[in-house]
């Protein structure tokens, strides 16, 4: 049986049925040591030198989310950061990439200051506008297009395929940070995308106790070997425990989206018609601006990320009463990150300062695994304590 041939959920909830060959252990060890014996003749023939490099304890973890994307190769960093960089520092000063205008905050202030200082062109487009991105691809000088989607914390959905087809038009690789939508939902390489990126911290792991990134790539060739030396060079490699808790929580990836999708759908549905909401931001809504979209490249659900914005009273303005709703919940975590268990809410604008594209009145949730009505129950009462 091939088992990279498998479903996600067997692929994942059984790390592709790996035995440890001595112990015969379902659960792989982990491996701290630092570096590695050479032969007697001068030689590495075990493969292994020094862990930054390559350390065993990746090695599982990898080979599981190369199955679920269905990549070549997929290499796992210390943070989502870490990974993400990686793949402009790859590239060469003076390049020009493309990226969305509202995207990951972190990644958009860093391609804003620290890329452009280094040497890159970066242009910021509404990647979910293809009129936008062909009229802003540079045939032979743009090398890359960042791809987010549903993209932070609007939920904007981009057609990867045909992104994917302009921009290899015009010579540019496509990578697309699939965070949200998880290889349970969407896999871009087989939409035509280059690469993929996970801030492995979210979903993957998804139970908040862990720093991880990861990409998978469609092709083993020189960038993807530039990409992992820039890891290795760069210092950014994950520690063994931390590959260890990834793999743990990658064993459960599938039924914790799928639970968190319906959860995310169910609160959409009852708070998009709600007297004190003025929006709900969801790809799943029927009447979303990126839900065709969403319907076709989203298969089994349109993720457990949402927002809401939130009317203002006669007292309070949608700021202040959305920040107030925030304070006012029980069940829901008032705390940054998604993708964990646990439901979070977080006013985005004051995280992000200034110059944050997101309105002030927006508060993001990133459904857990709790129970949806207790969920939306806990959201009811803490909107009309805050503005009604």
């Amino acid at each position: 049986m091939d088992k990279t041939k498998l479903s996600a959920a067997s692929i994942a909830a059984q790390a592709l049925g790996w035995v440890d060959p001595v112990t015969r252990a379902v659960t792989p060890a982990i491996h701290p040591s630092s570096t590695y014996i050479r032969d007697p003749d001068n030689q590495y023939r075990s493969g292994r030198i020094y862990a930054r490099d390559n350390n065993p304890s990746y090695d599982q973890a990898e080979a599981v989310l190369a199955a679920l994307e269905g990549a070549e190769g997929a290499a796992v960093f210390a943070s989502g950061m870490a990974a993400a960089t990686a793949v402009f520092l790859a590239l060469a000063p003076g390049d020009h990439v493309l990226a969305p205008k509202v995207m990951y905050w972190s990644l958009r202030n860093w391609l804003v200051t620290e890329a452009t200082r280094w040497g890159l062109k970066v242009e910021l487009v509404d990647t979910h506008d293809i009129d936008a991105v062909r009229a802003a691809l540079r045939p032979g000088e743009t090398k890359l297009v960042w791809l987010e989607t549903p993209a932070n914390p609007l939920w904007t959905v981009t057609d990867i395929a045909a992104v994917a087809e302009a921009a290899h038009e015009a010579g540019a690789r496509v990578a697309v940070d699939s965070t949200v939508a998880t290889p349970v939902l969407t896999r871009p390489l087989a939409l035509g995308a280059d690469l993929v990126m996970h801030s492995a911290t979210k979903y993957l792991n998804g139970h908040s106790d862990v720093i991880a990134g990861a990409l998978a790539t469609a092709r083993d060739d020189e960038t993807w070997q530039r990409i992992k030396r820039i890891r290795a060079q760069h210092g950014a490699v994950l520690g063994p425990f931390e590959a260890w808790l990834l793999l743990r929580g990658m064993r459960t990836l599938v039924p914790r989206v799928r639970q968190a999708s319906a959860t995310a759908l169910a609160i959409a549905e009852h708070f998009r018609r709600h007297d004190l909401v003025a929006a709900v931001l969801y790809p799943g809504l029927d009447d979303a601006p990126g839900h065709a979209v969403a319907a076709r490249q989203m298969q089994g659900g349109f993720g457990g990320m949402l927002s809401l914005r939130v009317k203002g009273g006669r007292v309070k303005a949608g700021a202040q009463a959305a920040i107030a709703t925030a304070a006012a919940v029980e069940l829901w975590k008032r705390a940054t990150s998604l993708g964990g268990v646990e439901s979070l809410i977080e006013h985005r604008a004051s995280v992000e300062g200034p110059t944050s594209p997101v309105p002030d009145d927006l508060l993001r949730l990133s459904a857990g695994i709790e129970d949806p009505a207790e969920l939306i129950a806990d959201l009811d009462q803490a909107l009309r304590a805050a503005v009604g």
